[in-house]
């Protein structure tokens, strides 16, 4: 396992169509959201060479299902498995994901700190179009992994929240002229660009260069639109906006890719 001072992290998933998100220490380990099924989820986990029994806690974001997919199942095939989200998110997702058992069921509300084994986890609000949308800010001694995806703007306060962390999983959802080219209607253009919807790349950039600092070693780009986006797109916009302002990428921090069914190496953050 780990030295006491660091968090490993696999980003298992991250897309338009299913996201979650692997976090462990010596003392706990945690996923953040289980968008896909629940035999995916395992599958993904076991090609880190861990499994859903190695799993303390299950944070979740939001209701859409490519964040809750599986809750239910994975809470009722885990028993041991505790399951965190604001009283927004379980009052939407609750008819959606079938019965939780009273004892792993945990209110976490936005704006607060909930300690889980010696996993400091800090909740933030998001702009988005679902009932009550948060993230999440992992602290583990002095490291700290930060989850920003689904949400159409990134607020001063929000940036307060999560500057300067160690590693980030930052949304680039969409190329804006692919995404205006593209085949969508004109009213879902306009909610994925909108204030309530998803960072474009340009976006994600601008974002990644207003908070991170001197401690931000790894960056995954995230949640990448199947449909309005590419990988190599995505990857090349982020790093040539990083590099005409003088960001070191590729040797101050990594700048990581994420798949839609494929999850990435165990990284140490």
């Amino acid at each position: 396992m780990n030295s006491d001072d660091t968090m490993r992290v696999s980003v298992l998933a991250s897309g338009s169509t299913g996201n979650a998100c692997y976090i462990e220490t010596d003392q706990e380990r945690i996923l953040v959201d289980a968008g896909l099924s629940g035999k995916k989820i395992e599958g993904l986990m076991a090609s880190i060479g861990r499994t859903m029994n190695d799993v303390d806690s299950l944070l979740v974001t939001h209701e859409h299902s490519d964040h809750r997919k599986s809750v239910g199942i994975l809470a009722r095939r885990y028993p041991k498995l505790n399951v965190y989200a604001n009283k927004g998110t379980w009052d939407a997702m609750a008819p959606r994901i079938g019965k939780v058992s009273l004892e792993q069921e945990n209110l976490f509300a936005p704006g607060t700190v909930q300690t889980l084994g010696d996993i400091d986890v800090e909740s933030f609000a998001v702009s988005h179009d679902a009932a009550e949308p948060q993230f999440y800010a992992l602290h583990h001694h002095n490291k700290t992994f930060v989850i920003l995806t689904d949400t159409g703007q990134v607020t001063d306060h929000m940036e307060g929240v999560i500057s300067d962390a160690d590693g980030y999983l930052v949304e680039c959802n969409h190329d804006i002229q692919m995404l205006e080219n593209g085949d969508y209607s004109w009213s879902l253009q306009q909610r994925i660009m909108s204030d309530h919807g998803h960072l474009s790349n340009v976006d994600g950039a601008n974002v990644l260069m207003d908070v991170m600092g001197n401690h931000t070693k790894h960056i995954f780009l995230g949640h990448r639109s199947q449909h309005n986006n590419m990988k190599s797109l995505a990857h090349l916009t982020v790093a040539s906006m990083m590099e005409d302002n003088d960001y070191g990428v590729g040797h101050d921090f990594e700048l990581l890719d994420t798949e839609a069914e494929q999850a990435s190496n165990l990284i140490v953050i």
